[in-house]
């Protein structure tokens, strides 16, 4: 991190609010234990097991969402949250694959707690 203010560092800061919308959790909290302080420190874990997501959704969701949904949002997400920020995607990519997810997000293929699709490739950051 340069502590410089770019669109790239936009595009972080864009990743951190998508995440703290997937998780209904704050990108600090300081009431949580040391490792699950920082939302993206907690979340990036879980970003490689596509088994795992539905560990980090906002539990006020019980389950009531399509997975395919939950993985397309992480992987924007995720591209958001790239460590070098050549490599974060510009602002009209990201607004793309949001249309695109928002059009197709009305498919139910519900998620019940507990239930895994092993089908799937994670994704890496």
């Amino acid at each position: 991190m340069s502590g410089k203010l770019t669109l790239k560092s936009d595009i972080y800061s864009f990743g951190v609010v998508l995440l703290e919308l997937i998780t209904g959790r704050r990108a600090i909290d300081e009431t949580k234990r040391p490792g699950e302080q920082n939302l993206v420190t907690w979340c990036r874990p879980y970003f490689s097991d596509k088994r795992k997501l539905v560990q980090i959704v906002d539990p006020l969701l019980r389950g009531n969402f399509p997975v395919r949904c939950l993985h397309q949002a992480i992987a924007i997400t995720a591209m958001c949250l790239q460590e070098h920020p050549k490599v974060r995607p510009r602002i009209s990519d990201i607004a793309v694959a949001l249309e695109y997810l928002a059009s197709h997000s009305s498919t139910p293929d519900v998620q019940k707690p507990g239930v895994r699709n092993p089908t799937s490739e994670p994704y890496r950051i």
